[in-house]
């Protein structure tokens, strides 16, 4: 595979490797083991870096007294988040812009690090007038709105624990969570836009309230302009207040420090698999990942503008705001879809807003890449200095077509990938270095990431378990409630090693590569194969658009691979049938992968279910097409084609439109 190297990136000017010859590194991998080997001297180099302040400095970096498991990081520290996050930039550049959002409908707002800073202690103050305090929690079920940060920096500055939801869940889903980690107060907005069409929230955060008697108050945002009228009957014990008029008995909360290891948000995983998982950041270890992360990798200046493509009840919402701000950043907040009303929409926000990074998905890319006028023209991305992506493995067209055509080959992709447990990535690409299409640099530094295979021992140049030797800062504190859950998910497999769940290869180059989720993995006639080698095949043959691949049982192979794909509009099906360009995309894969890993069969479907995050849900898809189970499907975006996925199945029914979530 050939490597690539943008043009418009400079790998010695970059932080990293600044801090590198500041430190006297000779090259990365010399910088990983120093991070391995000397973790004290290396964390407090990072936060040098990023420039967090204590109030009351650490006595110890690292704590391991209660395990690998449950590290203590910044033992005795305590400090002003907030502070850190706003009020700093705000004393020392007061009119620059913090936030710009635009809405779906075009709306635009800015707001500066002094105009946030006031109104976080504005929210802050009203947040105590309510009775909220240190430890209480919130649940912000709000969309990518300027709002939804200032709540979580207000609870933040009072010590309180947020909680963000995603925007599309339905009252159940809400309601589920809020139960589980009962949260005492609901911030929701009235609705918002989603392709020029208006999306309603009240009425999903008043049957919420219904449900939780844990909620004593119901925060609302007129998003919509349309003004807040209390409900009808009123909701119980809960008491609605509008955000603009929150009740203030002082102008501004007192000063207060917290301790690093305070928890400072929770965030719940879709649950696709089992009930959702509350995963455990805290004060200093999630914002000190984020930051570390957007330094090292994506390079991230305080004169630079960052936009991710995501929801804020997702981790990259979250980690762009405590990450971003840390680094006295310009954050986006993109209500909107990227393809709406046109392709061409997503270069528009990126060049109206000067952003200089941008986030978004493999899927994203795919399905631009599908449509007409998507490319940009170079003035729209002349600020734009490269690309982040996570989320989901890259097939190789997509890739170059982002870099070739969409880039111009100056911009480098940073492929990053990691978790919600993580706090961030465990692998990423840097710029400047060269990359293949899809792969990645290496860990980051001071992630001890490893591939192993059953024994436990390092594999090159095959596929193992991808897994983690060392705890990090961002390391979740565990699951609300539940260590056990959480002993089982990563520390079950080898002692005191982290099994992170995907299957990961380092070549011979020594680029790593992610090939998905390791029980997405299929196993056909004894051989391991990640469902991505099947759909970059499939994706290559230019009928298809896009391709999943699950694995069904087999008496013969043990398992047989089942694919499902997209076509293009343009593509030639018309003067022939569906069998024989299933026949013919069963021998390209064939003859790509070897003849034993032909699928058994290729399916042809409008649309691939996935989540508003853009995520595959593989999983999902293969419990549809056997009629087991599907779990959770709250945070699917298009429900209906997990119904047409389980109508392809052997004598299995369509279920009924209701049956399934909207």
């Amino acid at each position: 595979m050939n490597t690539y190297t943008a043009t418009g990136c400079d790998w010695g000017s970059t932080q990293l490797a600044r801090f590198m010859r500041r430190h006297g590194d000779a090259d990365l991998d010399a910088l990983r083991e120093r991070a391995a080997r000397e973790p004290e001297r290396f964390w407090g180099q990072v936060l040098d870096a990023i420039g967090l302040r204590w109030i009351t400095p650490y006595r110890q970096t690292l704590d391991l007294s209660d395990g690998v498991m449950w590290p203590k990081w910044f033992v005795g520290g305590r400090l002003d988040l907030v502070d850190n996050l706003v009020g700093k930039h705000a004393r020392a550049t007061p009119t620059k812009i913090a936030l710009r959002w635009e809405g779906d409908r075009g709306e635009l707002r800015t707001i500066s690090y002094a105009e946030l800073a006031a109104e976080v202690e504005r929210v802050a103050a009203g947040l105590r007038a309510l009775g909220v305090g240190e430890g209480d929690r919130i649940a912000l079920y709000l969309p990518m709105i300027p709002e939804a940060a200032v709540m979580m920096l207000a609870a933040t500055r009072i010590g309180a624990i947020f909680i963000p939801f995603f925007s599309g869940y339905g009252a159940d889903s809400v309601a589920q969570r809020v139960q589980d980690c009962d949260a005492r107060l609901l911030v929701c907005a009235n609705g918002y836009y989603r392709r020029g069409k208006r999306v309603d929230m009240l009425a999903d955060a008043r049957a919420t309230v219904r449900q939780c008697p844990s909620l004593r108050q119901l925060v609302v945002v007129d998003r919509l302009g349309s003004g807040i009228s209390p409900e009808a009957g009123g909701s119980g014990d809960c008491i609605e207040f509008d955000y603009r008029r929150l009740p203030v008995t002082v102008s501004s909360c007192p000063l207060t420090a917290f301790p690093a290891d305070q928890t400072l948000m929770l965030i719940y995983t879709s649950g696709t698999t089992g009930k959702p998982k509350g995963v455990v950041h805290t004060h200093a270890g999630f914002p000190v990942k984020a930051a570390q992360d957007l330094l090292m990798a994506f390079d991230l200046r305080a004169d630079d503008t960052l936009m991710w493509v995501t929801d804020m009840g997702w981790l990259m919402g979250p980690w762009m705001v405590y990450g971003g701000l840390m680094l006295g950043a310009t954050l986006v907040f993109f209500e909107g879809t990227p393809d709406h009303p046109d392709a061409g929409r997503l270069w528009e926000v990126v060049a109206r807003h000067g952003v200089t990074h941008l986030g978004l998905s493999p899927t994203l890319v795919r399905l631009l890449m599908a449509r007409e006028g998507s490319l940009p023209a170079p003035r729209a991305i002349a600020t734009l200095r490269l690309f982040g992506s996570t989320g989901e493995a890259w097939n190789e067209a997509p890739w170059r077509w982002l870099f070739e055509d969409a880039g111009r080959s100056r911009r480098p992709i940073i492929n990053y990938s990691g978790g919600t447990e993580i706090g961030g990535g465990i692998l990423a690409c840097f710029p400047g270095l060269p990359q293949k299409p899809g792969s990645f640099n290496g860990p980051i530094p001071g992630v001890a990431a490893d591939v192993l295979d059953p024994s436990g021992q390092p594999l090159r140049g095959t596929v193992g378990e991808l897994a983690i030797r060392q705890p990090w800062p961002g390391m979740t504190n565990g699951f609300w409630r539940d260590a056990a859950r959480y002993q089982e998910a990563y520390w079950s497999v080898w002692p005191e090693i982290w099994a992170h769940g995907d299957w990961a290869r380092v070549d011979e180059d020594g680029h790593w590569f992610v090939h998905g989720r390791s029980d997405d993995t299929i196993k056909v006639a004894g051989k391991r194969v990640g469902p991505a080698d099947f759909e970059s095949a499939l994706v290559s043959h230019p009928l298809v658009v896009e391709a999943v691949a699950v694995g069904v049982p087999d008496a013969l192979k043990g398992e047989a691979v089942v694919c499902f794909v997209t076509v293009a509009d343009s593509a030639p099906l018309a003067q022939r049938s569906w069998d024989d360009c299933e026949a013919e995309l069963v021998e390209h894969v064939g003859r790509l992968l070897g003849k034993p890993l032909r699928p058994s069969r290729v399916h042809r479907v409008a649309a691939i279910p996935k989540t508003r995050n853009g995520k595959t849900v593989r999983r999902v898809m293969r419990a549809a097409y056997l009629g087991t189970a599907l779990g959770d499907l709250s945070a699917l975006e298009n429900p209906d084609a997990i119904a047409a996925v389980a109508g392809l199945g052997v004598n299995r029914p369509v279920p009924a439109a209701d049956a399934l979530p909207t």
